[in-house]
């Protein structure tokens, strides 16, 4: 191998062990025979295996930094004579840490681990939503065990090595092949890779360290919530195995819809509906605000001053659709401030009439002047291309 073998890696010659390990992965997914049967991408891997195999032993490197030969003279055939062990590359595809524990040191799989989180959705008001609200939940997860205390053995046993990996928590598997021999590490079948099995397993978890319960929780909504928005309860949700850390529990919020407002952001929107006469002549409506929602309830908001009503001026002339917009009535945000109240103005025409109500709206329009009305058609704008027209025939 004439190629300098730092070159051959693209690492520099001061690069520590794991600089080189990463190196050596990444090539070694690009030149590998199962993904790139092209002879010379097949030297070329061999090659790259070679210089991994010297860089990556402390001992070989020193030699070869020393300018001697790290293979002893074994110039011949790849794989044979020299004694190399293709377990760094398989954990270059499998993620394993060559060189550690003889070869593989994967190591056992920790019994004790973190649990899953856990997500649970409730449905709540507007108001509440708006305002804040403090729920109790009944949420059925995994928790400690109580006769085992998590350890999943019996009361007065516990884990012992196992026979088969000698508590390795993995076996090593050897194969041939034209590449020579290539040597896995797989879990052990026995302690399904624990390295240690319980021979008296606790009866209440079954060895598993946790036992399904049900439980009540209490949560606080805060005020501003909307649909989809999460409230995080840290390690409320499912105990992990081996009677490990709690993950989180998510509360996801579902808002009803309202009977009379909608929401928009942090706005809240309504429609009044006025007869046609009030429109004209201007009126005072009284209108209930979000907050008496609350107080139906029973309950005391937990931002801004309790107003239960207001009153909404319809001025005189009022055209329907028209919008008022009152400040701060809407939603509070989660991060401060509060929205406004959008209210839309509906006019509404009276479809019958009794004889004597025809005859006062006959009078009115002939005092009017309204008996034969022509409408307000207003031009529509013209078109790009009529603009075009017009713009070259005035030229």
């Amino acid at each position: 191998m004439s190629q300098d073998l730092y070159d051959l890696l693209g690492v520099a010659r001061d690069a520590d062990a794991d600089t080189i390990k990463k190196a050596y992965r990444r090539l070694a997914r690009q030149l590998h025979p199962d993904v790139n049967p092209d002879p010379e991408t097949q030297e070329r891997f061999k090659e790259v295996s070679r210089a991994y195999e010297v860089l990556s032993d402390p001992q070989k490197r020193a030699a070869y930094d020393r300018g001697g030969d790290p293979f002893g003279g074994g110039a011949g055939g790849f794989g044979q004579g020299a004694g190399f062990s293709f377990t760094d590359i398989m954990d270059a595809f499998f993620g394993g840490q060559p060189g550690a524990g003889g070869g593989g040191g994967r190591g056992p799989r920790p019994r004790v681990r973190r649990g899953q989180d856990a997500l649970i959705r409730i449905e709540v008001s507007l108001a509440d939503a708006a305002f804040g609200v403090t729920r109790e939940l009944k949420v059925d997860t995994a928790v400690l065990c109580g006769t085992c205390e998590g350890s999943g053995a019996a009361p007065g046993s516990r884990p012992v090595p196992c026979e088969t990996c000698r508590g390795a928590g993995e076996v090593a598997h050897v194969q041939r092949s034209f590449l020579g021999e290539i040597r896995t590490l797989r879990p052990c079948a026995a302690c399904r890779g624990f390295g240690s099995i319980i021979p008296d397993p606790c009866r209440e978890c079954s060895g598993d360290g946790r036992v399904r319960s049900r439980r009540t929780l209490t949560v606080k909504i805060p005020a501003g919530v909307d649909t989809g928005t999460r409230v995080q309860l840290a390690e409320q949700g499912e105990v992990g195995p081996g009677g490990g850390p709690a993950g989180d529990l998510y509360v996801e919020i579902h808002v009803a819809e309202h009977e009379v407002f909608t929401r928009q952001g942090n706005d809240l929107h309504c429609t009044v509906t006025v007869p046609m006469t009030a429109a004209a002549l201007g009126t005072t409506l009284a209108l209930p605000t979000l907050e008496a929602d609350v107080v139906a309830d029973g309950e005391e908001p937990e931002q801004g001053e309790l107003e239960t009503g207001f009153e909404l001026e319809v001025r005189p002339g009022t055209q329907s659709g028209t919008q008022q917009v009152l400040r701060g009535r809407g939603v509070p945000g989660l991060r401060g401030g509060r929205g406004d109240l959008v209210v839309t103005i509906a006019v509404e025409t009276p479809s019958r009439l009794d004889p004597r109500q025809e005859e006062l709206l006959r009078e009115l329009a002939a005092i009017r002047g309204e008996e034969q009305p022509t409408g307000n058609v207003r031009p529509g704008s013209r078109s790009v291309f009529g603009r075009l027209r017009d713009a070259f025939n005035a030229h």
